[in-house]
């Protein structure tokens, strides 16, 4: 059944996720190359997980974490300082009519997955998963 113009999308369109990879892809490959003149980042290897970009693609929310998770409010903040500058390089890099402007936010879903996974491997659960292994 053909949606009407009027229906509530459930998640973003196809456009959106293409054009949030290729700023994933930019934003990692200028990263990468430690041009940011910034002490916070300086030896900070940044892990950006995902990018979502709004509707009209002139804004985008960048999902990131430091590498191990440390220090990742001071990151966080410096990649905010420099966003700028990245926007800047970006533009460079990516054939879009408009260059999003940039939102950095850390990303929690490892800290969740460590967080169940502990949860997980705690001995009350341990023998919980042992009674029900032995029950027919």
């Amino acid at each position: 059944m053909p949606r009407s113009r009027n229906s509530v999308r459930t998640g973003p369109t196809q456009r959106q996720l293409r054009v949030g990879e290729m700023l994933r892809h930019a934003l990692s490959e200028i990263l990468l190359r430690g041009d940011i003149r910034d002490p916070d980042l300086a030896g900070v290897s940044v892990t950006i997980t995902q990018v979502k970009p709004s509707g009209d693609m002139r804004h985008a929310t960048v999902y990131c974490e430091p590498l191990g998770g440390k220090g990742g409010d001071k990151v966080i903040a410096a990649l905010n300082r420099n966003k700028a500058y990245l926007r800047g390089e970006m533009g460079r890099t990516i054939a879009l009519k408009f260059t999003p402007e940039l939102r950095f936010v850390e990303d929690t879903s490892f800290a969740e997955a460590e967080k169940i996974e502990n949860i997980l491997k705690s001995p009350r659960v341990q023998q919980d998963l042992k009674k029900s292994d032995d029950e027919p």
